[in-house]
């Protein structure tokens, strides 16, 4: 029988950073998304999991950096309003919690391939007769591959925005009953 299993917001994040100027890092968030799971019983390894997020959601702390991200340069949130990813399969990288999460992720209409690094936290009961399951995942994409392209070159050759995005999601479920 199909378990199903929805977000819990307050308890998950989904973010990124891109190196600026190649020194630091400029994280992000994506404030609006939802991720849902269907597993046999409590056994995720051959789970069907889907992600949305709203483009427009993103939030770098700077409404001038958030309006470009939303902008043609970069997500055209009126055209592609919605980041997806589609689960495919799976990897058991150890037997201690460590996975590989393979899937399509789709950004400005383009679905490419992506291999994302899962540690499975476990599945808890909580206080209140709920079932949690809980994930951190972890990747790198590069941002040209959804046509993400926009840059500027500095005075000493190098680039404004690095090509590599690192994404990192702390992501907890609720069983459904």
């Amino acid at each position: 029988m199909a378990t199903k299993w929805t977000l819990d917001p307050a308890h998950s994040e989904v973010g990124f950073k891109v190196k600026h100027l190649m020194i630091t890092n400029v994280k992000g968030l994506f404030k609006t998304y939802s991720v849902t799971a269907e597993t046999e019983g409590e056994d995720f390894l051959n789970s069907k999991i889907s992600f949305e997020a709203d483009a427009a959601s993103v939030d770098t702390g700077n409404e001038q950096r958030d309006g470009h991200l939303k902008s043609p340069d970069f997500f055209d949130v009126a055209n592609f309003p919605k980041i997806t990813f589609s689960a495919t399969g799976y990897e058991n990288v150890d037997s201690d919690g460590s996975y590989e999460l393979l899937g399509d992720l789709t950004i400005n209409g383009i679905s490419k391939p992506v291999r994302l690094d899962v540690e499975f936290g476990g599945v808890v009961h909580d206080l209140w007769g709920g079932i949690r399951a809980g994930f951190n995942i972890n990747g790198k994409i590069n941002r040209k591959d959804w046509n993400l392209n926009w840059n500027a070159a500095t005075e000493a050759g190098g680039l404004l925005v690095s090509e590599t995005v690192a994404i990192s999601c702390d992501i907890q479920l609720v069983k459904q009953a």
